[in-house]
């Protein structure tokens, strides 16, 4: 159970970034200039988060290509 639950932690975060970019989240109430690119504040913080928790996602292609590569 706690394997499948790691998988659900990088999609979540990558769908707060199109969220908070789309939206413009909290940095539009903090930010009084708009910003050129979306991806600043929380959409930015999203994104690493994404990345760092996009662990068990690679772990689980890795090991399914190699499943694949034994057959």
């Amino acid at each position: 159970m706690a394997d499948w639950l790691s998988l659900a932690a990088a999609p979540t975060f990558a769908i707060m970034v199109l969220f908070t970019a789309v939206t413009g989240g909290a940095d539009m109430i903090c930010s009084s200039a708009q910003e050129p690119l979306p991806l600043t504040g929380m959409a930015a913080m999203y994104l690493l988060m994404a990345v760092f928790h996009s662990a068990p996602w690679l772990r689980l292609v890795s090991s399914r290509r190699s499943e694949v590569g034994r057959s």
